[in-house]
């Protein structure tokens, strides 16, 4: 080999090299917490102007105890919901315990009536308007087959709809894909903590609710576990009426 050869040779590493450096530090970058924060609005943003209504099936299904496989009352509706309207419930099958039905789930959908209100909803979102967010360190997170970022969130005012916990969010566009925590405050004087759990899933290009779970303890029915699966979505979107 000759010394030209050898230089061009020489000269090519060193470019690859230098190239090979700025990937690692590009990687080595931490997100833009501001970036992923905005993104998240944006996408509840694009979500409330699009989806003007829509209609699904909601199972829910409530334990005691330790036992979460025997449910002490179950309940089917379904779910209808319009922007600027609310939401109403029409039950569509229930079983279990008359009392469990009528003074857990019955008052609950009463609750999901009062806060999809109009004036209401809106102080429900997860956009940093309602939420202190903070990114969580570990970089990206792999949950359901999409990576997301982790992000601490705590509510600007106490309710019991607003949850201190976690909030991850689809790296692409900032859609929800699961929330974790505690209400920021008790429904009642007689129930402890409740802990909240709730998946999403992209209907449409839009994240709606999959499953959620939220666990309370109560002085006069103990422990309860409340499961609700999602199912049978039609959405009206914006331009598609």
């Amino acid at each position: 080999m000759d010394r030209g050869t050898f230089q061009t040779i020489r000269a090519i590493v060193a470019v690859l090299l230098l190239i090979a450096s700025g990937v690692a530090a590009a990687k080595a970058q931490p997100p833009d917490q501001a970036a992923i924060i905005r993104q998240i609005d944006a996408a509840v943003a694009i979500r409330v102007d699009n989806v003007l209504g829509f209609t699904d099936v909601e199972h829910y299904s409530v334990y005691r105890g330790g036992d979460e496989i025997h449910s002490v009352a179950e309940m089917s509706v379904r779910d209808t919901y319009k922007k600027g309207v609310g939401k109403e419930y029409t039950v569509l099958s229930e079983s279990g315990s008359s009392i469990i039905l009528r003074f857990g789930l019955k008052p609950q959908l009463e609750n999901e009536r009062t806060i999809n209100l109009p004036g209401n909803v809106e102080k429900s979102w997860f956009t940093s308007a309602n939420y202190e967010m903070k990114l969580k360190s570990g970089g990206m997170q792999r949950i359901n087959g999409r990576d997301c970022y982790a992000l601490a969130i705590t509510p600007k005012a106490a309710a019991p709809n607003l949850i201190i916990g976690t909030l991850w969010a689809d790296a692409k566009d900032g859609s929800l894909i699961q929330i974790k925590g505690v209400a920021s405050k008790s429904p009642s004087a007689f129930m402890g903590a409740t802990h909240l759990m709730r998946q999403y899933t992209n209907i449409s290009g839009f994240a709606m609710a999959l499953h959620a779970r939220a666990e309370s303890n109560s002085m006069i029915f103990g422990r309860t576990v409340v499961t609700i699966d999602y199912s049978n979505y039609q959405l009206q979107l914006r331009g598609n009426k």
